[in-house]
């Protein structure tokens, strides 16, 4: 494991920066130098790794806090090869980081995918996992979407707390408007667990006072959450309309169709976005029928359906996302370059990622022009290359 190194002539693609014919330093793990053109690099120590990238993009390593297995695998298979499998497949897109998501299940099946996360934190020798994702049980019947209605129950921050003891909880999914929602919210914010809205009818009333006791995402954007109507925001149009709450967004064109993507896209702060895959068991596998949280899924063309009119998770690649956002909104990779990363760990309070600054983890993916993910680092330590 090589975790000093030089990587030469790459683009830095960083929050604010963009650096041409750049060379980053990184020791022990963490970068200590980002050096322009004309700027004398260091010379290589003995046992220096020297790579040189040939002009291709580096950017922070991705993070993912929202998904739900790859390569065949899924949170809650239970197993720890199965999160390793997932963290593997997710370096190939680019992620360095992600939180592994699960899906509306009973408490049991809840606490075996905690265990095997436990397990994977143990040696994650693959993508960082620093917390789940709990997506349900905590959903509204109404707008379950490809989530199994059969274990759908009310917010219970007892549950919550339970599972923690066995691994960290990052973000929780629920749908406020079911009884004792606001208090869920108020409870989970005082143990300092991020919530997030989801598979909701909420109106814009419960949202305020969701936000009030807490609430500060909303996952899946749009998707299965009460629609904008002009006498009636929903979800939708109070996401648009705040000003604090970050918005989960799966760029995949499908979910969140192209104008949609360039609407919230010119409208919304870019510090608002969070660029996420959600991610189901077949991405990575092509077309075929899956299972999902015991829910038969159809993948034809690359898209996951539970009915022909209901989506199921997607199949995308991270840097797949990343690539569609920059053709259709033709904004600087320097700029949205926070939503993939940045933002994240600023919400949830990830210090040291998210930017190729001094100081800061040496978490890199290298990307072509077409955004091909060629290599990624992991604390400095190659853990792909194409």
């Amino acid at each position: 494991m090589k975790t000093n190194m030089l990587i030469q002539k790459c683009r830095v693609i960083s929050p604010g920066i963009n650096r041409p014919d750049a060379t980053v330093e990184v020791v022990d793990g963490r970068i200590k130098s980002v050096l322009g053109p004309g700027q004398t690099a260091p010379a290589a120590a003995d046992g220096r790794e020297v790579i040189d990238a040939r002009g291709a993009m580096l950017l922070p390593g991705f993070i993912d806090i929202h998904t739900h297995g790859a390569m065949g695998a899924d949170v809650c298979d239970g197993s720890v090869e199965a999160i390793r499998i997932i963290a593997r497949a997710k370096l190939r897109e680019g992620v360095t980081t992600f939180f592994p998501t699960t899906l509306t299940l009973p408490h049991e099946p809840l606490a075996a995918a905690a265990r095997a996360v436990a397990g994977y934190r143990e040696a994650m020798d693959h993508a960082r996992a620093p917390a789940l994702h709990i997506e349900g049980p905590f959903l509204n019947p109404k707008f379950i979407g490809a989530q199994n209605p059969a274990y759908v129950r009310p917010p219970d921050a007892a549950e919550i707390f339970a599972l923690r003891e066995i691994a960290p909880i990052g973000i929780v999914s629920v749908a406020t408007e079911m009884p004792g929602g606001v208090d869920f919210v108020r409870a989970l914010t005082a143990a300092g667990i991020t919530t997030s809205l989801a598979h909701t009818a909420a109106t814009r009333e419960d949202f305020l006072a969701a936000k009030a006791a807490g609430l500060t995402h909303l996952t899946h954007f749009c998707c299965q959450q009460s629609p904008l109507h002009h006498r009636a925001l929903g979800v939708v149009g109070s996401g648009l309309l705040d000003d604090d709450v970050r918005l989960e967004l799966i760029c995949d064109t499908i979910h969140l169709n192209p104008d949609m993507l360039r609407l919230i896209f010119k409208i919304k702060p870019l510090r608002q976005l969070m660029l996420i895959t959600d991610s189901m068991a077949a991405s990575g596998l092509g077309d075929g029928v899956f299972d999902l949280g015991g829910l038969q899924v159809t993948v034809s063309g690359g898209v996951a359906r539970l009915t022909p009119e209901t989506l199921a998770g997607s199949t995308l690649k991270f840097s797949d996302g990343l690539k569609n956002v920059a053709h259709l909104t033709g904004r600087p990779l320097s700029e949205l370059v926070a939503t993939t990363s940045w933002n994240q760990a600023q919400s949830l309070g990830l210090e040291g990622f998210g930017k190729i600054e001094p100081g800061f983890h040496a978490d890199l993916v290298l990307l072509d022009a077409d955004f091909t993910v060629q290599a990624v680092w992991v604390g400095g330590d190659q853990r792909f290359a194409a």
